[in-house]
């Protein structure tokens, strides 16, 4: 029997939603550390300071890159908003469940990660904020991810960006540092948010790397 375009088109739509969207969708986001470092490092020894999440959230945003948490933003506590990192929409766009990171993660320890990186992949020997030669500072103020519904595919997208600071004696460097990730997919689970993740980590990664030279370090 053949169906008629209209149920077709309402079932490839079903299709695009399948997976958890009225709950809290948990997303690791591992922070992949490079096949090697330089061996002789040769830059001296930095330490990760203070990161602050610096979001704004909003109830029910127009933009779903703004972020927004089912419920009340107003009533979240600084502890648990710096765990949500995207929201998950239906088919029609209408935004639905949140997605977090796992209990204990948060933002400002991602973005800790991702720095400690990129440090390690310029030549840095990361130690504590005693006794090292520079400490690394950083405000977020964007650390999101939403997915966008189509006809026959949902697009993920993520996007980072951040102020750092880096602090060596009595010089200080300044920049922003962005990332970047958008992945398609027919379902959305979670290896489509982690690959537009994925993507926006490496696009991170490369832009601290840029920053950095730039600034001489």
């Amino acid at each position: 029997m053949k169906l008629p375009a209209s149920l077709l088109a309402a079932l490839a739509v079903l299709g695009l939603t399948t997976g958890c969207v009225t709950g809290t969708r948990s997303i690791g986001l591992a922070v992949t550390p490079a096949d090697s470092y330089a061996k002789n490092p040769g830059k001296g020894t930095v330490a990760i300071g203070l990161i602050t999440d610096d979001r704004t959230f909003e109830n029910h945003p127009d933009d779903p890159s703004t972020p927004s948490v089912k419920g009340d933003v107003n009533a979240l506590t600084p502890a648990a908003r710096s765990t949500y990192i995207g929201r998950q929409r239906n088919s029609y766009g209408h935004a639905m469940g949140d997605i977090a990171l796992p209990d204990g993660g948060t933002v400002q320890g991602r973005v800790a990660e991702l720095l400690g990186e990129g440090l390690k992949r310029r030549g840095f020997e990361l130690t504590e904020p005693g006794k090292a030669d520079s400490v690394v500072t950083a405000g977020i103020q964007q650390f999101w991810s939403w997915a966008t519904p189509g006809f026959v595919v949902l697009t993920f997208e993520a996007h980072i960006s951040c102020t750092v600071t880096v602090t060596k004696g009595a010089k200080q460097s300044t920049f922003t540092v962005k990332g970047y990730g958008k992945n398609h997919g027919q379902i959305a689970k979670n290896g489509n948010w982690q690959e537009a993740w994925d993507i926006a980590f490496t696009d991170f990664l490369a832009s601290l790397d840029q920053q950095l030279a730039a600034s001489g370090q």
